[in-house]
C-alpha cells in the first residue's frame, strides 16, 4: 500500500494529512511546530509513505530538513503555482493538507527548489548584506534630499556614503548640521556592517566554475556574482531564458488580448534578491559600458528612466543565462547588436 502525505505549515503549528491510493484519509492531525513530535507521528507510516508535500511561505527550513534527515522524501510546494480546488463552500487547513496529498498522488503537484542546507546559511548572510545596502541607499537618498532642499546643492552619493569629504557644502543651520552628522554616523555604521558581511561571504564560499564567467558581464563584480550564484543554484533548473528572466522578476506581468491590457498577473512571483542584483548590475553597466549607456539613453527617451533601467536589467539577466548555460564569456556586441 502506498501512502501520500500533505502538510500545511503555519507559524506555530502544521496540519498533517495522509491519504492512500484511493484518496481516502488514513491519518489527520494538527501538530505543534516540534520536529521530534512530527517524526514520532509519522513513524508508523514511514514504510509506506511515498513522499510528503509541504506548503509554507517562509518557515520551512526546520521541517523539511528534519524530515529529510530522517529519510523521508519531501516535496516543497510552489505556492504561486499550485491550483486550488474549486466548488467547495467551506475550506480550511484540513482541506488544504488533503489537497496537497491528492496532487502529490496524481503527480501534478507544482514544486519549488529545496536549496541545499549546506549553503543556505551563507545565502542568508548575502541577503542580510543586501538588506543593509538597501537601508544605506535609503539613508543616503534622505540625506541628499535634506541637504539639497536646504542649500540647493546636490552632494553626490559617493561622498554621502563616506568615500571622501570634498564637496560638502557650508551649512549654517545648527539643526541641519546635527541632522547631517547623525545621518553620516548611521551610514558609517552601515558601511562597517556591510564590509564585514562581504568579507564573511567571500571567505566562506567561492564562485563555482560556471559562475566565474559572470565576472565578464559588465556591472557584475565578485559580490554580485556570488549573490546570483547563491540565489540561482544550478542553472539547469531553468529550461529557457524566459523562465530565468521571469524568476529574476525582469518580465512584465500583464494579461492582454487583441493588443489591449486586460489585467495583471502576480508581479511578485519570482526572486526579489535576483531582481535587485540585476538592477544593481544595470546601474553599474550604465556607468562603464558605452553600449549599455546608449541602450539606456534610447529607452529613457522612449519611455522613462525607471523603465529604461528595468529593460537594461532584463537584458543583463538574459545575457547571464546564456553565459551560465553555455559556459562562455560575455560579449557586449551580441547583447546590444540591435
Amino acid at each position: 500500500m502506498e501512502l501520500y502525505g500533505g502538510i500545511d505549515l503555519h507559524s506555530n503549528n502544521h496540519m498533517v494529512t495522509i491519504i492512500d491510493e484511493q484518496d481516502q484519509r488514513v491519518f489527520e492531525r494538527r501538530l505543534g511546530n516540534d520536529i521530534e513530535l512530527t517524526r514520532r507521528t509519522l513513524e508508523p507510516f514511514r514504510e509506506h509513505l511515498v513522499a510528503i508535500a509541504v506548503e509554507s511561505t517562509f518557515n520551512w527550513y526546520w521541517l523539511v530538513d528534519g524530515l529529510m534527515d530522517s529519510g523521508y522524501e519531501l516535496r516543497l510546494v510552489n505556492t504561486a503555482a499550485v491550483q486550488h480546488y474549486s466548488g467547495l463552500k467551506h475550506c480550511d487547513d484540513r482541506h488544504d493538507a488533503r489537497w496537497l496529498a491528492h496532487l502529490l498522488r496524481l503527480g501534478i503537484l507544482p514544486t519549488g527548489y529545496i536549496y541545499p542546507k549546506e549553503q543556505r546559511a551563507v545565502r542568508d548572510l548575502a541577503r542580510q548584506r543586501l538588506r543593509l545596502v538597501q537601508v544605506r541607499s535609503a539613508e543616503v537618498t534622505a540625506l541628499q534630499n535634506r541637504i539639497w532642499r536646504s542649500t540647493s546643492i546636490k552632494v553626490c552619493a559617493r561622498i554621502l556614503k563616506g568615500r571622501g569629504d570634498e564637496g560638502w557644502p557650508v551649512i549654517s543651520s545648527k539643526e541641519l548640521r546635527t541632522g547631517v552628522a547623525s545621518a553620516r554616523r548611521v551610514i558609517a555604521a552601515l558601511n562597517d556592517e556591510i564590509e564585514q558581511l562581504e568579507q564573511q561571504v567571500l571567505e566562506r564560499v567561492k564562485l563555482d566554475a560556471p559562475y566565474r564567467n559572470l565576472m565578464t558581464v559588465n556591472g557584475i563584480g565578485p559580490i554580485l556574482a556570488l549573490t546570483i550564484m547563491l540565489e540561482v543554484g544550478p542553472i539547469s533548473r531553468f529550461a529557457s531564458v524566459g523562465q530565468f528572466a521571469s524568476y529574476c522578476r525582469c518580465v512584465e506581468s500583464i494579461h492582454s488580448s487583441n493588443g489591449k491590457k486586460k489585467g495583471e498577473g502576480n508581479r511578485r512571483n519570482g526572486n526579489p534578491h535576483l531582481a535587485w542584483a540585476f538592477h544593481e548590475a544595470a546601474h553599474f553597466a550604465v556607468r562603464y559600458l558605452p553600449a549599455a549607456q546608449r541602450f539606456y539613453a534610447r529607452k529613457a527617451r522612449e519611455r522613462n528612466p525607471i523603465v529604461a533601467m528595468k529593460a537594461l536589467a532584463h537584458k543583463l539577466a538574459r545575457a547571464s543565462y546564456y553565459v551560465l548555460r553555455d559556459g562562455v564569456p560575455f560579449v557586449p556586441e551580441r547583447l546590444f547588436a540591435s
